[in-house]
């Protein structure tokens, strides 16, 4: 009766995974974008201390920045939004695909059969290189060495 429950708990997980409501107002709640697209007029046009241009210049240009800006942005998302977002979601569904079925796959296979190689390779350097290596420390052991100022 509980696995029934919790078969029927991941079913609506998963469902809810594919249907959830999308949140309208904070469209980057991973913060994602936080300091890259975050261009204003000031980021990209200032004028310094004894180069001002007339007022209504900057006004007029601090408003030809910010509106064309705005709808050029909107107009681009209107035309290649949904055409970006299938080959989007088709790249990396793609390299879901290739992590799942191929990369992770190889990386299990090898790492069981380097196992095997390991069990030997350590077994060689136990049998071979641990018993030469702790004659050569015994030799070394009595070896003084003495700093004499003369």
């Amino acid at each position: 009766m509980a696995e029934e429950q919790r078969e029927l708990e991941e079913r609506i997980i998963i469902k809810d995974q594919h249907t959830k409501e999308i949140d309208l107002v904070n469209r980057d709640p991973k913060h994602i974008n936080e300091d890259v697209v975050k261009v204003d007029f000031e980021d990209v046009i200032a004028e310094p201390v004894g180069t001002y241009s007339f007022d209504g210049v900057w006004k007029s240009s601090y408003t030809t920045f910010t509106v064309s800006k705005y709808w050029c942005y909107r107009l681009l998302s209107a035309l290649l939004g949904i055409p970006l977002a299938v080959v989007w979601g088709f790249l990396f569904a793609l390299i879901s695909f290739c992590h799942i079925w191929a990369v992770v796959p190889c990386i299990k296979s090898y790492l069981i059969e380097i196992q095997c190689v390991s069990r030997i390779y350590s077994l060689c350097i136990h049998t071979f290189c641990d018993p030469l290596f702790e004659a050569l420390a015994r030799i070394c052991s009595n070896i003084r060495v003495a700093v004499r100022k003369e």
